[in-house]
């Protein structure tokens, strides 16, 4: 979480805490609770929630807040069934109880059938821009356990060329989203920009020339131009960029030390560029690239996404403010 939402966490905390602190406790006229007691109880739990989440993952935090709030919301049955009226006189449990059904909605859909993704970064253009909201289907891939995530309905397993968010094995906390071009098993060879696995020459097409603004750190925002691609794998045709003066993989970013690092072989040439690397991906793992191939961190340089990691299957565009016409296309 950024110093920002950190601090308007923080900031909605502390004006929930005096809201309660200065509001009535007693019901109004019209039987509800003060609007600045409520307002103080809803901007506690958006800070807590806040604050929680710069520590934890979404699906932690909002497990604790359905376990909190359903245990306030049995209390409120209770104290229902042991009076003679039908409210509670407890502003605590009469309203955090409310909070109860939906977010035991939010948690469940999100959870085990669909959760929304941001794009981020270039690394999958052309396919996905930056500003894309998409859909992930959770259940793709098999029930998981909540914050373990390990399967525990099988309903399908990752197949080569899915579109996949997994959680980023360097930082789980972050969500990526790139292609899966192997599977358990599978050797997957990127050799002078040409994509092989097992042995299997992915075949690309040539699609034209693309180019697209993209805003760097260092040099702001810049135009990039690069080759356009259609390549097939299996059942999914996509296109992908390149550019023709990157070397295939960028040796100086390659970790030294990520899992099964010696099943992976790099090839450089006597300049120090990177022309080739193979790799032989390891059970239960997946080999992960971006379709913007010389624009993408991926597996070439952190390794392999291991099943754990995985949090579903892209395929809907649901919105992009800037660009409307990208609503409602599916993703290849």
């Amino acid at each position: 979480m950024s110093n920002t939402l950190m601090l308007g966490a923080v900031g909605a905390l502390v004006a929930g805490l005096v809201l309660f602190f200065i509001s009535s406790k007693q019901r109004t006229e019209s039987g509800e609770w003060s609007s600045s007691l409520q307002w103080g109880y809803l901007l506690m739990m958006i800070g807590v929630f806040g604050i929680l989440s710069a520590f934890m993952s979404f699906t932690a935090v909002l497990l604790i807040f359905v376990l909190f709030t359903g245990l306030v919301w049995l209390v409120h049955k209770g104290r229902l069934k042991s009076r003679t009226g039908n409210a509670d006189s407890n502003h605590f449990t009469d309203y955090m109880s409310g909070f109860f059904p939906i977010i035991l909605i939010v948690f469940v859909l999100r959870t085990f059938v669909a959760e929304p993704f941001q794009i981020p970064s270039s690394s999958m253009r052309p396919g996905l821009v930056v500003g894309d909201f998409i859909l992930v289907n959770k259940f793709a891939y098999g029930i998981r356990t909540p914050i373990i995530n390990n399967v525990l309905v099988p309903t399908g397993e990752v197949a080569r060329g899915d579109v996949v968010v997994f959680n980023y094995p360097e930082d789980t906390k972050i969500n990526y989203i790139k292609r899966a071009v192997g599977v358990p098993g599978d050797v997957v060879e990127y050799k002078d920009k040409v994509l092989s696995i097992n042995g299997n020459i992915v075949e690309d097409h040539a699609a034209g020339v693309q180019s697209y603004a993209e805003n760097t750190r260092q040099y702001g925002v810049i135009n990039i131009e690069a080759d356009a691609f259609r390549e097939t794998i299996d059942n999914h045709t996509f296109e992908v960029l390149k550019m023709s003066d990157e070397p295939s993989f960028k040796p100086e970013r390659v970790r030294p030390d990520f899992a099964y690092r010696n099943n992976c072989e790099y090839t450089e040439d006597s300049a120090g560029a990177g022309t080739a690397f193979k790799c032989i991906v390891p059970e239960g793992h997946y080999f992960m690239m971006g379709d913007n191939r010389d624009n993408s961190e991926d597996s070439r340089y952190w390794g392999f996404v291991s099943d754990d990691l995985i949090v579903g299957k892209a395929f809907f565009i649901w919105m992009n403010f800037g660009h409307m016409s990208r609503v409602g296309t599916r993703i290849e």
